[in-house]
């Protein structure tokens, strides 16, 4: 609720009698559900406890969530959860992140004093029944709901503090694992280098120097081997071109993000499907890292997927730049089964990304990375579908 300046309006205490009731129409479901969620914990060494455990934190985050609501709705700002990401996880990946996530706890904890909590709301309710304390529930209304709202809040959200801390902890391992990201590739490169057009040249020079003792003595051989020495050139120059093409494509210059996905598109060997309604270009370092992701999300399709097709779709709502690539394959990939999907992990970190795996046997693989960035220079190419 807001007022005609656009400012959230402090609800009536009518409305937060009702508030109230919810939250004592939801006392015994919670309680219910915390008994159940340390039996499910106590039974995991059986079978049995698993799938309780499941339902009974499957209900546990619901009711939390609704209490967050009521309480962003006492307060006038939202109450955010900030839970550890899950979805699209395997049942005991799921159940290992909530174990290893504090707000798990925190809730598990909030409801273990919701018997306290519960009294300010039913304190509220008989206010209202009794009417003899008309006064005493129109004024006291408010500050008891208050109150109730800012325990739910400690408990249900993390705090100021807890936050910075959290994303400097973020910030420190998504540097780590830039500076590894670059080492390594720093050494693709040398290695290429190494490889590819430094051999090729010492090649290139042992021909020549051939070449110029012959040129006398048998200028037909001589010739012969310039030639040769020429064709080694254009070599060297592809070679050259592919390890720029691996620092930064032309294509992603030139044509921007949406431009470059198409060009992956053309050239897999499955048909895919690019979309598109970016209206302006993302930063260029979010546009090269968005590009290699994508790039090795397609390249793990033409390499394991077994599709009859796949497709991207690049949007960006909300200050963020929305990557999906799907395919119609067989389905069951694992990021944690290879090195290709955690380098791209690896390389959303440094920009604040995330990538979410939806993969489920016999598919389809929906894969969507996201990046906070703003849109800068106006896009080169249209929005367009290709195939």
């Amino acid at each position: 609720m807001s007022d005609s300046t656009g400012l959230p309006t402090a609800p009536g205490p009518l409305r937060l009698t009702g508030y109230a009731a919810l939250q004592v129409l939801l006392f015994l479901p919670g309680v219910l559900l915390l008994v159940l969620t340390l039996v499910g914990g106590l039974l995991t060494v059986a079978t049995i406890g698993i799938p309780l455990l499941l339902a009974a934190m499957t209900g546990v985050r619901w009711i939390a969530d609704r209490h967050r609501t009521l309480a962003a709705a006492t307060l006038g700002h939202p109450v955010p959860s900030d839970r550890l990401p899950t979805e699209g996880m395997k049942l005991f990946r799921r159940l290992e992140t909530w174990a290893r996530d504090p707000m798990t706890w925190r809730e598990l904890g909030w409801l273990l004093v919701s018997p306290i909590l519960f009294l300010f709301s039913l304190l509220t309710c008989l206010l209202l029944v009794l009417l003899v304390t008309g006064a005493f529930w129109w004024y006291g209304t408010p500050h008891i709901m208050k109150l109730r709202a800012s325990l739910d809040r400690a408990f249900l959200s993390t705090g100021h503090t807890e936050r910075l801390e959290h994303r400097v902890e973020v910030l420190t391992e998504s540097r780590a694992a830039s500076v590894d990201h670059s080492a390594t590739e720093l050494r693709r490169i040398e290695r290429d280098l190494h490889d590819g057009a430094q051999a090729r040249l010492v090649a290139l020079g042992m021909t020549l120097g051939m070449a110029e003792e012959l040129f006398t003595t048998d200028p037909d051989t001589a010739l012969r081997m310039i030639a040769e020495a020429r064709d080694t050139t254009g070599a060297v120059l592809g070679d050259i071109r592919d390890v720029v093409r691996g620092i930064h494509p032309p294509v992603l210059a030139d044509r921007g993000l949406t431009g470059a996905v198409e060009a992956l598109a053309l050239d897999m060997a499955v048909p895919v499907q690019v979309t598109t309604t970016l209206a302006a270009r993302p930063p260029a370092p979010v546009e090269s890292a968005a590009y290699f992701a994508i790039a090795e999300c397609l390249a793990n399709i033409g390499k394991h997927a077994d599709a009859d097709h796949g497709w991207v779709t690049l949007t960006w709502r909300e200050g963020t730049l929305v990557a999906e690539i799907g395919d119609d394959g067989r389905g069951g990939a694992d990021p944690d089964s290879g090195t290709g999907i955690r380098g791209v992990m690896r390389r959303l970190a440094a920009f604040d990304g995330t990538m979410r795996v939806s993969s489920p046997l016999r598919g389809p693989t929906i894969i969507t990375l996201e990046i906070p960035c703003a849109l800068s220079s106006p896009r080169t190419t249209p929005s367009s579908e290709t195939a």
